[in-house]
């Protein structure tokens, strides 16, 4: 037999790490380890039941052939009402994009758009997937970092000395997976404003975790706050958070005509269209209750502020309050250089995840896969017993570093 090469491409890729993680935990759970699973970004709640009878009732329609690429005339309108009412944006259905997940979108825009030697600068920490969706594309991603004390939010000076003639794209998130960091409007309008500087720079923004936000925060998005961006940027979200529609997976984006149509072109020719169940499903999401939101927030918010409290009271710990998404972002700093109880050296916030993993059975994300270290990534969208249990086994972990 030949031996299997891969592609040139693929080399520049890593597999993701959250994915990785949490088969590791599975793995250990299939064992009989008692596992406590911090690692995946999946909300615990189930999908609302006036949701998931929209699907029924499109099964039972017929609704099961196969739609448009880039989404049924009815969703499109939806996500136009949609953008309409949360965020002041007015958008035409031609200007719509759906797609099988929040991912792809993003994948489908860099593909349709980006040239080899073309920079895409991305705040870090970042989600792990997008630095290697730009190197798919053929880009560069050029990792922008953020400090602690600015909240992890990239400042107006550091965004200006990052730009080049050669950068594209700038991607931006907020409320940040995985710090959980978000912009208020003034603090957005600062960065909007030095993008006006710049025209050949188009903005992708992420705003997966718009309704997930605490303390009376404001969410705002970037074309919201500076019309002057409107024609090269791309507005993203989904259903897949807000919604607990992990496994749907429907994502979306509005944007200029010419982008919105090459990136059809790209889903023409990989994925085809999304499922047609979960299109139909995703327009009772969007026009239907959002009572459920306020609910599932609170639960949130209070796990939120359980998490804060017991990492800070950990040995070495450092974390802030985020003011959104379901993420903390804690520094293990602390804690390098320290050794664990079962003999592990801790050098890296690798290291730190490894052995808490491997001695206390709390499966979390080391830093370094969301581009700054050393701190590590916990969601705390799960059980609020089983987050309390993981702070106290992370607590003893850490007293027992020497």
């Amino acid at each position: 037999m030949t031996d299997f090469v891969q592609s040139d491409t693929l080399a520049r890729v890593k597999p993701s790490p959250t994915l990785a993680v949490s088969q590791k935990a599975r793995e250990l759970k299939d064992k009989g380890i008692d596992v406590i699973g911090l690692g995946a970004g999946e909300p615990d709640f189930d999908t609302p039941d006036h949701i998931k009878e929209a699907a029924i009732e499109a099964i039972r329609r017929g609704e099961t052939k196969y739609t448009a690429a880039d989404g049924i005339p009815e969703l499109k309108q939806a996500i136009v009402d949609k953008f309409k009412r949360d965020n002041d944006l007015g958008y035409e259905v031609s200007q719509i994009s759906v797609t099988t997940g929040g991912k792809y979108t993003i994948y489908a825009a860099l593909m349709a758009s980006v040239n080899p030697g073309d920079e895409v600068i991305i705040p870090a920490p970042y989600w792990v997937s997008y630095p290697d969706m730009v190197k798919m594309a053929g880009g560069t991603p050029v990792p922008l970092e953020t400090k602690v004390e600015d909240g992890f939010r990239i400042t107006p000076e550091a965004l200006e000395a990052a730009i080049t003639p050669r950068t594209k794209w700038l991607i931006f998130n907020s409320p940040s997976n995985p710090s959980g960091a978000a912009y208020d409007a003034t603090q957005m309008k600062a960065l909007t404003d030095v993008l006006m500087q710049h025209p050949q720079v188009w903005l992708l923004t992420d705003d997966m975790y718009e309704h997930i936000v605490y303390d009376g925060f404001q969410f705002v998005t970037p074309a919201q706050i500076e019309p002057g961006l409107y024609n090269r940027t791309l507005t993203m979200n989904g259903v897949s958070k807000a919604y607990a529609m992990t496994g749907w997976r429907i994502g979306y984006a509005a944007g200029p005509v010419p982008l919105i149509n090459a990136m059809r072109k790209v889903i023409s020719q990989s994925t085809s269209n999304p499922c047609s169940i979960s299109q139909w499903a995703s327009v009772a999401a969007l026009n239907g209750d959002h009572g459920f939101l306020q609910e599932r927030n609170k639960a949130f918010l209070a796990r939120r502020d359980m998490v804060v409290e017991m990492l800070n009271e950990a040995e070495g710990i450092n974390c802030l309050t985020p003011e959104g998404a379901f993420y903390v972002y804690p520094s293990c700093a602390g804690c390098i250089g320290k050794t664990s109880k079962g003999g592990a050296k801790i050098n890296t916030d690798e290291d730190f995840a490894s052995a808490l993993l491997e001695e206390e059975a709390v499966a979390v994300v080391f830093g370094a896969a969301f581009g700054l270290s050393p701190f590590f990534r916990i969601s705390y969208a799960t059980d609020t017993e089983s987050l309390r249990e993981a702070c106290i086994r992370i607590q003893r972990f850490c007293s027992n570093l020497r």
